[in-house]
């Protein structure tokens, strides 16, 4: 039995659907403060929070865990910078938790979803998983602080953990039963095809003078499909005897802001507005990651590594939920 921590929400639904099609039993925990519970239909889930030390010892009891892979996080970037408090509180306390559940059921393998916001500014393109790691706001701080934590807990109890380090993640399932619904909403692809939908009456391009292709900022997209397969072959190497190790999960190529939006334009069929204003703070011009670690190692294959399919399986997803769930 695979635990999910944070599962009703976008990227975990995915993964346990994943597990799921893959013949493997998953178990959901999440709070549902950032959840739905139609994005687990089908699934056992069990509500509560994973500080909740006597919540977590009742279902490592009833469900036999074999495995874990951690999602529950708060993860807004701006909301960590006003309140660091409650990320250090919800982040950090979840997972320190968690490892002492996993340590008294005797559970030894943990498949981390943790950020390229560890690394900050970037020392070079792409991105290696031995740079620099030095984040800029505390939701990244709270990521590498879990990486960190992890690595004593593999010294002191033999916890064995893959940290996979995402880069944008985009996209929904292929029968688009699920997808990304987030409130509010903060991603460039969702927010895009929001404007394409007229849920918006613009979108915004945060500084169009950076040092790129066409002055906007770069980032590696990540389809949520080729994502939940890549933690399946975390699973795989872990049970495998494979060493404690962090993955960088991107595709090694980089799109622009003004590229994502002709994109969308083309998929959508809509000619939506479009507005330049001024750089945001702390937005590097590129972030771009190197999988090749990733793919030695695990295996890792993208299917799904066309901006064009990803746009559009998000397009399909919001199109068909203009609501969200």
């Amino acid at each position: 039995m695979i635990l999910v921590t944070g599962g009703a929400g976008y990227v975990g639904s995915h993964i346990a659907a994943k597990l799921s099609d893959s013949g493997r039993e998953a178990v959901i925990i999440d709070n549902m403060s950032c959840g739905h519970k139609e994005a687990a239909r089908g699934m056992k889930l069990y509500e509560g929070d994973l500080r909740d030390v006597a919540f977590l010892d009742r279902v490592f009891e009833a469900e036999k865990i074999d495995a874990v892979i951690h999602f529950a996080a708060n993860s807004l970037v701006g909301e960590s910078v006003e309140n660091p408090l409650k990320y250090y509180e919800n982040n950090m306390g979840g997972a320190i938790s968690l490892t002492g559940a996993m340590v008294r059921h005797g559970v030894k393998n943990i498949v981390f979803s943790s950020s390229a916001a560890v690394y900050g500014e970037p020392e070079r393109v792409p991105i290696m998983e031995d740079d620099r790691k030095d984040p800029t706001n505390p939701y990244g701080e709270t990521k590498l602080a879990i990486e960190r934590l992890l690595k004593w807990c593999d010294r002191a109890y033999g916890i064995k953990y893959a940290a996979l380090r995402y880069f944008n993640v985009a996209g929904a399932r292929d029968d688009i039963s699920i997808g990304e619904d987030h409130s509010p909403e903060t991603h460039l692809i969702p927010l895009v095809i929001q404007a394409a939908m007229g849920k918006r009456d613009k979108i915004m391009i945060f500084g169009d003078d950076y040092d790129t292709k066409d002055g906007t900022c770069i980032r590696d997209y990540i389809d949520v499909r080729d994502l939940a397969d890549a933690h399946v072959l975390a699973l795989d190497y872990l049970s495998a005897g494979g060493a404690s190790e962090a993955f960088n999960l991107g595709y090694g190529t980089g799109f622009s802001v003004r590229e994502i939006i002709e994109v969308t334009k083309k998929v959508s069929g809509v000619d939506f507005k479009v507005e330049i204003g001024k750089r945001r703070a702390g937005d590097p011009a590129v972030l771009v990651a190197s999988p090749e670690k990733a793919k030695r190692i695990l295996g890792f294959k993208p299917a799904y590594d066309d901006i064009e399919k990803i746009v559009a399986s998000a397009w399909r997803w919001h199109s068909s939920h203009p609501n969200g769930f």
